[in-house]
């Protein structure tokens, strides 16, 4: 309660100047594509405010060490920007972009995450904050040691994973989940503590995986999404002049962004390549094996869903 007090306090007596500054806590480095363009959000916002929100953006997760959703609620943090699927407290409308290939391309990524956008934003209305925008990730391939032509070649694989679905997805598919912050992966590859990851292109290219892995399988896992919120105490005490600049940014950044995954996506398959890593199409044959693991997750994960989640998948597939 102190602290919320303090909080509205401190925006009070800034307001009262007629400004505003923030802190964006962004998840990734300065060269990460997703923390880029949260600094362009942040020039767009200060200049469509005319100058009066200002946003400063910490890349590497500087501001945050544990749950965004919890920074931003007790506003720790005025903004952050979260991996959704991996965010805890988002319940199961936040694992809804990284279900195992339910969008196959980045046009299906965008129609499902329309339909899914106001089951986002009432979650992040529970956590006391507002999604301003969300982008998606390259999609998530399978980075390995060895080509991944068959599911039986899944089997060894100790594989670090971002949330539970895809930990299923391994396990069933002979693997071996392994749950590990970002920052571990990398030594846990040198070590041996696993020897897979499924992510994207992106996250392959900016942790330089062709020091550590050879192989690169693109099976068009998910295109998981990743969130810039607010805290509701903030938003609330600007102007609405000043909230419409910030929508007119997001707006625009999301669309913006959404474009620069698909440029980072060929960018980083064409580093990978440069640097001796194979990259792979997956078989029909293993798609199809795949396909079926798939299905089983889906079935599971709709079984204990709500009927908001349910109809975002009947609409969906319309």
């Amino acid at each position: 309660m102190l602290k919320q007090t303090l909080l509205i306090a401190g925006l009070t007596a800034s307001l009262l100047a007629g400004n505003i500054k923030m802190d964006l806590n962004a998840k990734y480095g300065a060269n990460n594509f997703h923390t880029k363009g949260a600094v362009k959000f942040a020039s767009l916002v200060k200049d469509y405010s005319k100058g009066s929100v200002d946003i400063v953006v910490h890349a590497g997760s500087s501001l945050i060490k544990g749950n965004p959703l919890k920074a931003v609620k007790d506003g720790t943090v005025a903004m952050t920007d979260m991996f959704i699927p991996f965010t805890s407290g988002g319940g199961k409308v936040f694992g809804i972009s990284a279900l195992p290939f339910i969008a196959q391309s980045y046009d299906d990524a965008y129609k499902l995450y329309q339909i899914s956008k106001p089951a986002y934003e009432k979650t992040a209305k529970r956590w006391n904050q507002k999604l301003l925008y969300s982008v998606t990730w390259p999609p998530s391939g399978f980075y390995s040691n060895k080509a991944m032509t068959s599911i039986s070649d899944f089997k060894g694989a100790k594989t670090r994973t971002y949330d539970k679905n895809s930990a299923t997805f391994v396990n069933e598919a002979g693997g071996n989940a392994v749950a590990l912050p970002w920052g571990e992966v990398y030594s846990s590859l040198r070590t041996g503590m696993v020897n897979s990851v499924i992510t994207s292109s992106a996250s392959g290219k900016d942790g330089k995986f062709w020091e550590v892995l050879n192989n690169f399988t693109k099976i068009n896992y998910a295109y998981p999404l990743q969130a810039v919120t607010i805290n509701l105490d903030y938003w609330n005490s600007l102007s609405k002049t000043q909230q419409d600049a910030m929508l007119k940014a997001a707006t625009e950044i999301e669309k913006y962004q959404w474009k620069a995954s698909k440029a980072e996506n060929k960018l980083a398959l064409e580093m990978l390549v440069k640097n001796g890593m194979k990259v792979n199409e997956a078989s029909p044959a293993l798609k199809a094996e795949l396909d079926k693991i798939a299905n089983a997750v889906l079935k599971d994960y709709l079984d204990g869903a709500n009927s908001q989640i349910k109809n975002i998948f009947k609409e969906y597939r319309k």
